[in-house]
């Protein structure tokens, strides 16, 4: 069993808060670039910086647009918009393999943001329940400790509706055995946050997906749940876009294989705007920052755009480095 207590310079980010207002998008007919922007955190700060540093350094008219990840890579394929600031490998590895590997209209910056997933209950539920492995909440006795509606049944936090990892969730909850003993809950991430304070508070049982980078392990004492290693040969992932059988089709009794977070952006701006693609490219951040850039907006509320122009003052040099 693992446990991590971050401290604040640890702290992850990808949960969502409430975005679209913070963002203040306009509409982007006229900009010289759009950005995605997928609903979680990190991915806000990083579009918003990314929205600073192109107008600033280059000059460009810069937009910002809401989208889902297969929104916005159909996006990048018709030019309708040129940058998603926060691709999960392997997450997204079906959209990335059509417009990246196949269709070769989206580029990938090589330089990617290591990312662990996986099972979360709280220290306190730990210790209460004597829960260690991810396979316990297949026993109905286990999973009866985390039933808080009295219906038989757990309740698991698997994800946000949109997110590719939502689905994987559902996929693994199916090969462990516990979509049997625990009702797999899909909300934002908000919510589901409010949830966890609200357990803490009560003292109660709690168990959720979890992942960094991500504020929640600067927040809590969490214990990861154990699981067997990443096997390649048993990591069988059909997504819902690609056959509408994916779930019986699909098997993951393992753990997680250690994700990665990579900008794409459109092929189209090598002929377009060659300066940003050279500066896409090159961007290069850690995890440590992109859990502060969560931490930022989430814990001590600040608007993406606020943060955005305040990072880019902070990391001067890093910026100055992606325009050699």
């Amino acid at each position: 069993m693992k446990t991590f207590k971050w401290r604040r310079s640890l702290c992850a980010a990808v949960f969502l808060i409430g975005l679209s207002p913070a963002i203040g998008i306009a509409p982007a007919q006229s900009a010289d670039i759009v950005v995605g922007v997928p609903n979680w955190p990190s991915a806000a700060a990083t579009a918003n910086i990314l929205k600073v540093v192109l107008e600033d350094n280059l000059g460009l008219e810069v937009e910002l647009q809401n989208g889902t990840n297969p929104v916005i890579f159909e996006a990048m394929d018709t030019g309708s918009m040129h940058v998603h600031p926060e691709v999960w490998l392997p997450n997204q590895t079906n959209l990335h393999d059509k417009y990246v590997k196949s269709k070769g209209t989206v580029r990938m910056s090589p330089n990617g943001v290591s990312s662990f997933q996986g099972m979360c209950v709280t220290r306190a539920s730990a210790d209460r329940t004597g829960i260690t492995a991810i396979a316990d909440l297949a026993d109905p006795d286990m999973a009866k400790n985390f039933d808080s509606n009295g219906d038989g049944l757990g309740e698991v936090w698997v994800g946000a509706s949109g997110w590719a990892s939502t689905n994987i969730e559902k996929i693994r909850a199916k090969s462990y055995g516990y979509d049997e003993t625990m009702e797999l809950l899909e909300m934002d991430e908000a919510l589901a946050m409010a949830d966890v304070d609200a357990a803490v508070a009560k003292d109660a049982n709690h168990v959720f997906y979890c992942y960094t980078p991500n504020h929640m392990f600067a927040l809590y004492d969490l214990v990861i749940l154990e699981e067997p290693p990443y096997d390649e040969s048993k990591w069988l992932i059909i997504q819902p876009t690609d056959d509408p059988e994916w779930l019986e089709k699909s098997s993951a009794p393992v753990a997680w294989d250690l994700a990665w977070l990579h900008v794409h952006y459109a092929a189209s701006l090598e002929e377009s705007h060659p300066e940003a693609a050279a500066l896409l490219s090159k961007i290069a951040l850690t995890t440590d920052q992109v859990s502060h850039m969560t931490f930022g907006l989430v814990v001590e509320k600040m608007s993406p755009a606020d943060y955005a122009v305040q990072w880019a003052q902070d990391n001067a040099d890093l910026v100055d480095s992606w325009m050699k």
